[in-house]
């Protein structure tokens, strides 16, 4: 069995329970990288990664690098004296840093690679109407997410599913296959296979204001699936013309309705408590809504208070 010394880097929630399965199975942790304080909030106050929160109330040594080049840094992390670096949810590591441990340094990405390369692959799998997607371990290389395979596992989306359960899903999943993956470094059992490229893999690109904005020419199930694929994070947004108002509305949840109509793609159809939007092939039900400087609501909420004129609509 080797001894091992690990380095662990990453930065929100997601990486928290990888980390925290690798301190409960007492592997030896010499440190912790992850992204500096960053102000937030009103009053800009300086916010902890949900990882330095973690690893500080379990007493490991958590450095903060600005600049991974950097000679200070790079110092401070040939001190500890790791011998495998484990990243989730980090930054794009520079050669110097992923060659430095003796058994290497292995990502752990949410997708069943080589789909889904790229900063968002959970959100791309729902908004791509897929029915199953897994999370993979890899050695890093010189380039994003394309290394030799270590160890995959596969979970089925459910059709409702949206990018928060999915996350919550896959991050439970990718810290035991972390675990099983350190296990296989441990015992010196780790056989890896080089990702196979083919002209269908999907690309899980960076979600953006432009990528974000539903197109309510698409079908009910291209609009239903991004959505889900973008609530609750970074949220659907749409354009509501609402008699002289022009608004940004975000949209989180909605459900969908097939039926015929003569209504113009765009245009709100309101009741006492139903909102709907004209598309292609049918209706989308709006469920839970935002309205800009405001908390989202369940559209029955937004209905006692808000009114809609005869000729809203949405772009």
């Amino acid at each position: 069995m080797k001894d091992l010394r690990i380095v662990f880097m990453g930065t929100p929630d997601f990486a928290v329970a990888t980390l925290k399965t690798l301190v409960e199975h007492n592997y030896n942790i010499v440190g912790v990288i992850t992204a500096p304080d960053r102000p937030a909030g009103r009053g800009r106050k300086l916010n902890e990664s949900a990882v330095k929160q973690y690893a500080k109330s379990q007493h490991l040594h958590v450095l903060q690098p600005t600049n991974l080049k950097s000679n200070t840094f790079l110092e401070a992390l040939k001190s500890l004296k790791a011998n495998l670096h484990i990243v989730v949810a980090f930054r794009m590591l520079p050669k110097v840093v992923w060659q430095m441990p003796e058994y290497g340094t292995f990502n752990l990405h949410a997708s069943l690679l080589p789909n889904y390369r790229g900063a968002a692959p959970i959100n791309w799998a729902i908004i791509n109407d897929e029915t199953k997607t897994g999370v993979s371990t890899f050695f890093i290389d010189e380039k994003i997410d394309t290394g030799e395979m270590i160890l995959q596992d596969e979970i089925t989306i459910d059709p409702k599913e949206n990018a928060g359960s999915l996350h919550n899903k896959l991050m439970d999943l990718g810290s035991t296959l972390v675990l099983k993956t350190v296990q296989l470094i441990e015992k010196g059992d780790v056989k890896t296979t080089p990702q196979i490229d083919s002209t269908n893999i999907q690309t899980a690109y960076k979600l953006n204001k432009t990528n974000s904005k539903i197109d309510w020419t698409a079908s009910l199930d291209t609009i239903y699936n991004k959505v889900r694929g973008l609530s609750p994070y970074p949220g659907a947004w749409s354009t509501l013309m609402n008699g002289s108002d022009t608004l940004d509305i975000k949209i989180y949840e909605v459900e969908k309705e097939v039926t015929k109509h003569n209504e113009k793609i765009g245009s709100l159809l309101t009741s006492k408590d139903t909102l709907k939007v004209a598309a292609a092939n049918g209706y989308i039900l709006i469920k839970e809504i935002k309205l800009p400087g405001k908390r989202s609501l369940d559209i029955k909420s937004l209905l006692n208070g808000y009114t809609f004129h005869a000729d809203a609509k949405v772009l």
